[in-house]
């Protein structure tokens, strides 16, 4: 066996703030959606560079406030970049194994980037 891909599934509740959090903000593809029927729970596929993640509107696919770790490299570039959110606000914290920067989705998921470069520490 060798693993291609890992993908997170996220809880989500409503998909204009799911769209304004990931892509609007974030920068995320939102790449494909799928609903059975026209008004059914919505399950969306979402890419940031090499990092997927999935959301669902599914009750019992995803526990709200779940996290999920990704590793990068540039945040402080791409903290920078960010454009302001009067809702997240978040800041680059040094620790023993890295760079981190933690974001809030509006359903209580968290993204931790973690950067473990040059000069994260």
């Amino acid at each position: 066996m060798r693993t291609v891909r890992t993908a997170p599934v996220f809880r989500s509740f409503d998909e204009g703030r799911a769209r304004a959090f990931y892509v609007d903000w974030l920068g995320f593809a939102w790449e494909n959606e799928h609903r059975f029927h026209p008004g059914a729970p919505l399950y969306a596929f979402l890419r940031l560079d090499a990092f997927y993640l999935h959301l669902s509107e599914h009750h019992g696919d995803a526990t709200p406030g779940s996290t999920a770790l990704v590793y990068v490299e540039g945040l402080r570039d791409f903290h920078a970049a960010l454009p302001r959110n009067p809702n997240m606000r978040p800041g680059l914290e040094p620790q023993p194994w890295g760079l981190e920067m933690t974001v809030i989705d509006p359903f209580g998921n968290r993204l931790r980037f973690l950067d473990q470069g040059g000069d994260a520490g």
